[in-house]
């Protein structure tokens, strides 16, 4: 029997056909979630979404000569004309790259090749679907700036977060929806796929449980389609989180995300008008958001890269904010190479809104799971092994307040005072592990990588002192 890996591979082959074809890479995914779509909606019986005459079966019978110009009509046509608001959304302003209807006909005869059975018996057809997204992540290193999150630190933040039913539980940029889906996940898993709920419970935790935003299009039609294929019909919002859109969000009880990283584009400052602390570094922004749309007792666990610990200026007025307004119990330090951009520092900042805004953070617990750790990469995959320790260490209470032991130097989990940070002027850039040289070197980045990692870091700072001097130009 085929496993999800086995058909996800044997999909991920089909991007010979479209190289051939000049689609990018970039494309390929977005380009194959179409064809998908119109298959997995057959499989799955929700193709009764679709109007008639534009669905699998219609394409699918077509000859070569005529297949590819149907093709064109269909995805103008699901995009402008369906029914379904979800259809429109995922389809709209569709177009194809495919030039050659011979390129089409090999990919549908592909596709259908595939043993939607065992798919079927294997694992859900929203697990394949994911698994083309990770790999594309994985093996193009694509995004934009977009981070794709490994599923076992999604899996492992929700572990310990602990969403619940009846909750809000909110990404303000949403990506391709993992968190929501591992969030989705973990409640169905312990409530029997919803049954234990009552009928109003059910529907509130499909309709509307979960809000996520979304900036790009074609990243939008991603979780768009993940959504309907777990049974996700909450909104998920096309827009910029750090203008109107987020504005208008509402106050979530949970909060699970790993916002982009640098400066908001051309070194503007977001269009927010309900921030206190104005900035155009993306990441402070989305601090902002996260912390102020909690509601009390609301908690979140957010990915932050390492300047968002130690930054001086607005970056110390912000935590120290943060610290006011929420209860920053818990900050685990990742290791280095987990995403695609090798060299990114990166943190999960957990914390729970307080009732009132002051003096709610007064010890904060570090978990350096960075040092001494191995270099992950392809030939050392990141697993959910690595974070039971931590895991383990956070305890079983959501918020941070289950018993907890300092580990002292030569370990891993230490706990510092309130005053202790505002000593250091707010930093919380904590380490006290001394790194082994001895690591595992076997996934360091190439030369040509590193290169790229480092200008990629001069343009943001670059941009960030260009942002700066245009604001002492206008105060």
């Amino acid at each position: 029997m085929p496993t999800t890996q086995d058909i996800v591979q044997k999909l991920w082959n089909l991007c010979n056909i479209l190289k051939d074809d000049g689609v990018t890479y970039q494309a390929y995914v977005t380009e194959l979630t179409f064809l998908l779509f119109l298959k997995m909606a057959q499989e799955t019986g929700i193709q009764n979404t679709l109007p008639k005459k534009y669905r699998w079966a219609d394409l699918e019978k077509k000859n070569e000569a005529e297949m590819l110009t149907y093709y064109r009509g269909l995805l103008l046509h699901l995009g402008t004309e369906s029914k379904d608001k979800r259809v429109l959304a995922i389809f709209a302003n569709a177009s194809t790259s495919i030039r050659h209807p011979r390129h089409l006909r090999e990919l549908v005869t592909q596709i259908d090749a595939i043993d939607w059975f065992e798919a079927r018996e294997e694992g859900t057809l929203s697990d394949l679907y994911e698994g083309l997204l990770e790999k594309n992540a994985s093996e193009t290193k694509s995004g934009a700036g977009q981070y794709f999150t490994p599923r076992p630190l999604i899996d492992s933040m929700v572990a310990v977060v602990k969403p619940q039913p009846g909750e809000i539980i909110q990404d303000p940029a949403a990506g391709t929806l993992g968190f929501i889906v591992a969030a989705d996940r973990y409640i169905k898993k312990n409530t029997d796929g919803l049954s234990q709920l009552k009928a109003a419970e059910q529907e509130f935790q499909i309709r509307k449980a979960y809000q996520a935003v979304e900036l790009v299009l074609d990243t939008h039609r991603h979780a768009l389609m993940n959504a309907m294929l777990h049974g996700i019909q909450s909104p998920v919002h096309l827009g910029d989180t750090l203008g109107s859109v987020g504005e208008h969000l509402p106050k979530a009880n949970v909060v699970l995300t790993n916002p982009p990283f640098g400066t908001k584009k051309g070194g503007g400052l977001p269009t927010r008008t309900d921030f206190t602390y104005q900035t155009s570094n993306k990441q402070f922004c989305f601090l902002q958001h996260i912390y102020r749309g909690l509601l009390a007792g609301g908690r979140a666990a957010v990915v932050m890269p390492d300047n968002v610990l130690f930054e001086e200026n607005t970056g110390a007025e912000i935590r120290a904010d943060l610290m006011d307004k929420c209860d920053l119990h818990t900050i685990l330090r990742l290791p280095t190479g987990i995403f695609y951009a090798q060299g990114v520092k990166t943190n999960v900042l957990f914390f729970t809104r307080g009732k009132t805004d002051h003096g709610h953070t007064k010890l904060v617990w570090v978990y350096d799971l960075r040092s001494n750790m191995p270099n992950f990469g392809k030939r050392t995959p990141l697993t959910r092994e690595h974070f039971k320790p931590f895991v383990n260490a956070y305890g079983t209470d959501p918020l941070g307040k289950g018993k907890r032991t300092d580990e002292g130097e030569t370990g891993r989990f230490r706990c510092y005072p309130r005053e202790f940070i505002k000593e250091r002027g707010e930093n919380l850039d904590i380490s006290w592990l001394k790194d082994d040289d001895a690591t595992n070197q076997e996934d360091l980045p190439t030369p040509k990588v590193a290169v790229a990692s480092v200008l990629k870091k001069l343009r943001v700072a670059v941009a960030e002192i260009q942002a700066l001097e245009k604001d002492l130009a206008h105060p």
